[in-house]
């Protein structure tokens, strides 16, 4: 029997990027810049490609700069303005470095972080160093992101928006128990920095997806990729343009009184099911 994965496609192309319907038009975000950690694959490419799309000038962060060449050659290909610029956002000094180049290029109106990761495994086999290796990244790499936008529209007297991915926690993503620890930190310090950032004029938002068919898939138990649809109540994956289309509407001026807020776009897990990206154990089936 063939592998029903094999063929499988982990996310949209740039092709189908490039030509997806939107709700949004082609001057939505005309005269905005858009700053997009980890633009390169997965969802921040996909929210590249429809803010670019919709008027935006697009600034891609990342650490592999192959990858960031290759999306911005993807862009500019149809038309659309792009540049990009190698960061860490672990490291404090890799990020100033960063928005000093962004400010000096003109600066920035919105920043996505699209930035971040996880390995799936059982959190009693967690290593101290795979621990931390998560939650630097995700939550203290996204801090240092946050409040380096937030200095720079501060210095700047011009206002911002800040829309960070995270994952849906309210009931839970099973089998990355690290990174639920390190994003519900953020959808924490959101929270708190919607009422500290206010004065400054800067809303600051999450978007917290469900199952979404992504390039980082591949890494998952293919068991627990066939059980996915069915961990909610809409029976289906979400594409990463779903989640891009939710980033246009948080992060501009059509939420201009949203601020402090988690959306979810999960098909309603946050809800009902339940997901594994290990693989249900034995214990949690139900008998038949």
């Amino acid at each position: 029997m063939s592998d029903p994965l094999a063929a499988r496609e982990f996310g949209l192309d740039d092709e189908v990027l490039s030509t997806q319907p939107t709700i949004y038009g082609p001057t939505a975000y005309a005269g905005k810049t858009v700053l997009i950690s980890g633009g390169a694959g997965g969802i921040g490419r996909a929210t590249a490609w429809l803010l670019g799309r919709c008027g935006a000038r697009i600034v891609l962060a990342g650490r592999n700069r192959e990858k960031l060449d290759g999306a911005v050659d993807a862009l500019a290909a149809k038309g659309l303005v792009a540049a990009a610029h190698t960061v860490d956002i672990r490291e404090p000094e890799s990020v100033a470095e960063l928005y000093a180049k962004v400010q000096a290029d003109g600066g920035f109106d919105i920043l996505i972080n699209s930035a971040g990761g996880q390995f799936p495994q059982a959190a009693i086999d967690f290593s101290v160093k795979g621990w931390n290796t998560i939650v630097n990244t995700n939550l203290n790499g996204t801090w240092h992101m946050m409040q380096g936008a937030a200095r720079a529209w501060r210095d700047a007297d011009r206002p911002g928006s800040i829309v960070t991915i995270v994952v849906v926690t309210a009931r839970g993503l099973h089998g990355v128990a690290h990174t639920i620890a390190a994003r519900s930190g953020v959808v924490g310090l959101t929270r708190a920095l919607a009422v500290e950032w206010a004065p400054l004029r800067i809303r600051v938002n999450c978007i917290a997806p469900g199952v979404i068919e992504t390039p980082g898939w591949k890494v998952y138990d293919p068991k627990a990729l066939e059980a996915y649809p069915h961990s909610n109540p809409m029976m289906r994956t979400g594409t990463t343009w779903e989640v891009a289309e939710a980033c246009a509407y948080i992060a501009g001026p059509g939420a201009a009184y949203v601020t402090g807020e988690v959306l979810n776009v999960a098909g309603g897990a946050q809800l009902w099911g339940d997901t594994w990206t290990v693989g249900r154990p034995d214990y949690f089936k139900t008998p038949e």
